[in-house]
């Protein structure tokens, strides 16, 4: 069963916490798919990734591009899985995919200053639930540590 992460986030913005998230990931040997929503997220995402950090970037790429299936992290607006990913993102309130069995994990990041992210996260994570997967809810400390919560 696929193991669903939620990301409560409070303390810092998505840019802040996603390239990390992904950098664990590839550093587990994971490919990763990102979904998001709006063109505009994408686009903002896809600069994030390439300057987050002085010191390296996330190599990555959208499914624009002319071989997406090459790419370690995979931006995109669509549910498939284009690039063999382990592991989805799923920001800017994105659907949880139709195919969400066949990842490893599933992780969705929520801003919990928005009360309808909010609200959508606990729609999302009611529908999880109920379809049997195992669901974990995280929630940053003072400290900018994160915590299981439930």
């Amino acid at each position: 069963m696929t193991e669903v992460l939620f990301y409560h986030l409070q303390r810092q913005p998505l840019e802040a916490v996603l390239p990390t998230l992904l950098a664990k990931s590839l550093e587990r040997g994971w490919r990763a798919a990102v979904q998001a929503t709006s063109e505009e997220r994408l686009a903002a995402l896809d600069d994030q990734l390439w300057t987050f950090s002085d010191e390296s970037f996330l190599p990555h790429g959208t499914e624009r591009d002319v071989d997406p299936a090459e790419h370690p992290v995979l931006l995109t607006l669509s549910e498939g899985n284009r690039n063999g990913a382990t592991v989805r993102f799923l920001v800017e309130g994105a659907a949880f995919p139709a195919d969400g069995g066949a990842y490893e994990r599933v992780i969705v990041l929520f801003d919990g200053n928005d009360l309808d992210a909010l609200a959508a996260a606990r729609e999302q994570w009611r529908t999880v639930k109920a379809a049997g997967h195992d669901a974990t809810y995280w929630q940053q400390d003072e400290r900018g540590r994160w915590g299981k919560k439930a």
